[in-house]
């Protein structure tokens, strides 16, 4: 076996985060004395409330690993909200659909826009801190949405690929003993249409036999379709 070492091409060297000198210092220094190193770049993101402690680690018997564990903060307002004064109109997402023709640039202040909304609604449905919602999504900027979404109001999101089947999706709903589906109509794949909302109404039907029952399916309008649809429990996200 031949291996070949190949130079970081200038452009990309220039605008990287950390070079190698860097990475060898601060690997060092997470060695040595990982408290010390982790505090430090915990500060990197914002918190609502400091952190004191960096990581409590138990692992004899019942295994606990806890970091920053009387900080408060959120995973949606660092990747959005402290990014909106200085950076607003920067974009934050750059899309290309199935078709490469076809692409979105979202801005920050549009992305906290999008994200709000679909917290709002997943509020407005009765999910909550610490409830499990399902997306099963193909790759379009929705899908952000919806785990920044979850994040936002403390859902925790299980996301399942959207090429999984029906059985496969109904064993991830039921291993996280979700109540909440995010989806589409259909995905996009070559060209080629994928019944996601289809795959999930027997995926929750599979569910429902091992007692876990679905409530609430929100539904993202992707080609127009036509789907099965469950008047009360589906929703359609754009009429929200």
């Amino acid at each position: 076996m031949v291996l070949e070492r190949y130079n970081v091409p200038r452009l990309v060297r220039e605008r990287a985060f950390i070079d190698r000198e860097k990475y060898l210092k601060w690997y060092e220094e997470s060695i040595e004395n990982p408290d010390k190193f982790w505090g430090k770049h915990g500060k990197r993101i914002d918190w609502f409330k400091p952190y004191t402690k960096v990581k409590n680690t138990s692992f004899t018997g019942k295994v606990s690993i806890k970091w920053f564990e009387d900080g408060q903060t959120n995973v949606s307002y660092n990747c959005i909200d402290r990014h909106l004064k200085t950076n607003g109109d920067q974009v934050a997402i750059i899309w290309e659909g199935d078709n490469p023709y076809i692409d979105k640039k979202i801005t920050y202040n549009e992305l906290y826009e999008h994200v709000c909304r679909m917290a709002n609604v997943l509020k407005k449905h009765g999910v909550k801190k610490g409830d499990r919602v399902t997306i099963y999504m193909p790759m379009i900027p929705e899908a952000a949405y919806a785990m920044l979404a979850c994040a936002r109001i403390g859902a925790v999101h299980s996301v399942v690929f959207g090429g999984f089947s029906p059985e496969a999706l109904a064993g991830r709903i039921v291993d996280c003993e979700s109540t909440f589906v995010i989806t589409c109509d259909e995905g996009l794949r070559g060209g080629k249409p994928v019944p996601l909302k289809d795959n999930t109404d027997t995926a929750i039907h599979i569910a429902a036999r091992q007692h876990v029952h679905v409530s609430k399916v929100l539904v993202v309008r992707r080609t127009g379709g036509k789907t099965g649809w469950a008047p009360g429990r589906d929703l359609w996200y754009h009429q929200e």
